[in-house]
């Protein structure tokens, strides 16, 4: 439940608040506002714990919240909640664009396609150091060797950095060597790793599970935000369906229902949304008209000698391109290009 103070209830009041509804059992998670202060009350219902925290002194109005995500929901925290990464910003005015290989295979690859999305409008560097693949056979990415280099590459150019974290273990390196931390379709649900990372207090990235509803997503995201950490920003990559002629459905429908239902950020990959580079443009401009915060592209400076998803990564130019049109559709819908 929400417990919304009046706007001259004082500190001790508040306090008096606080220290009832943990004596209740529920977890606490304060906001104060220019107006209000706001309690988010976290926890199983409790019969009668609204009705006796409501007479309390300096409370205006006890709210129950309706949906199981409670930190993640629009009941809680009404306005879209901005995420920076350093000088970066998802959810605001802009548009923010992640571009970068999917793996980082050598110094050499990582540092040229670092360079070549900035100079064509990229806001920040992914880069893949631990691959988790459907083929026990296929490329696994450099690991810790990885991390080294994309944040070399990153330093080079002045862009934040992201990359994919896939064991518990290995959240703590991570955090040493990028400024945002991915959590890839495969490992939505891997809850020990949420809570892991929901004690740090790095950005998060969020995709969505291979075949997640949005609530079991937006659940996911809970289990970060019930840690502590509130920067997660949202990624729609597309789910499985029984259509053949992409990689992935990409469900631009999930933009609006978030935003909808949840102040977090939401982007999308349309590179594994659709599987084909040829698509990714398309689908980028329509996800910007659906109203989305952001995209992360797959680019490459030689698609056809990449290790890893290499039929669905954009040349250079060609994302030098899609930065000019998404642009224009982001100007269109009121946006901008950061």
């Amino acid at each position: 439940m929400i417990v919304v103070m009046e706007s001259s209830a004082s500190k001790e009041q508040i306090t008096r608040v606080i220290e009832k509804l943990k004596d209740l059992g529920f977890g606490i998670h304060l906001s104060e506002g220019v107006e209000r202060t706001i309690i988010g009350a976290i926890g199983d219902k409790k019969r009668l714990a609204g009705r006796v925290v409501e007479a309390m002194t300096g409370v205006e109005k006890v709210v129950p919240i309706l949906q199981p995500f409670k930190l993640a929901g629009r009941e809680f925290h009404s306005e879209i909640t901005p995420i920076k990464v350093k000088s970066l910003t998802f959810g605001g005015e802009g548009i923010a664009i992640i571009a970068g290989p999917c793996a980082v295979e050598s110094e050499e690859q990582i540092v040229e396609t670092a360079n070549a999305v900035k100079k064509a409008g990229a806001h920040m560097l992914r880069g893949g150091a631990f691959k988790p693949r459907t083929s026990p056979y296929s490329f696994q990415g450099l690991e810790e060797d990885g991390l080294r280099l994309l944040k070399l590459a990153g330093e080079a150019t002045s862009l934040p950095t992201v990359t994919e974290v896939v064991n518990p273990k290995d959240v703590e390196v991570v955090t040493e060597y990028v400024d945002m931390i991915q959590v890839g379709a495969r490992n939505m649900q891997n809850f020990t790793l949420l809570r892991e990372l929901g004690k740090t207090k790095k950005p998060i990235l969020l995709k969505r599970g291979l075949a997640a509803t949005i609530e079991e997503w937006l659940m996911a995201a809970e289990y970060i935000l019930s840690e502590g950490n509130y920067n997660v920003v949202l990624c729609e990559r597309g789910i499985r369906t029984y259509e053949t002629s992409t990689r992935n459905t990409l469900d631009l429908s999930a933009i609006p229902i978030v935003k909808s239902l949840s102040h977090l950020p939401i982007i999308v990959d349309p590179s594994h949304g659709t599987g084909k580079w040829r698509l990714v443009t398309p689908m980028s401009k329509a996800a910007i008209a659906a109203g989305a915060d952001g995209l992360m592209i797959e680019v490459h400076p030689r698609p056809d000698e990449a290790l890893s998803d290499g039929p669905q990564s954009l040349t250079p130019s060609s994302f030098e391109e899609l930065v000019r049109e998404v642009a224009i559709v982001a100007n269109a819908v009121g946006r901008r290009s950061l």
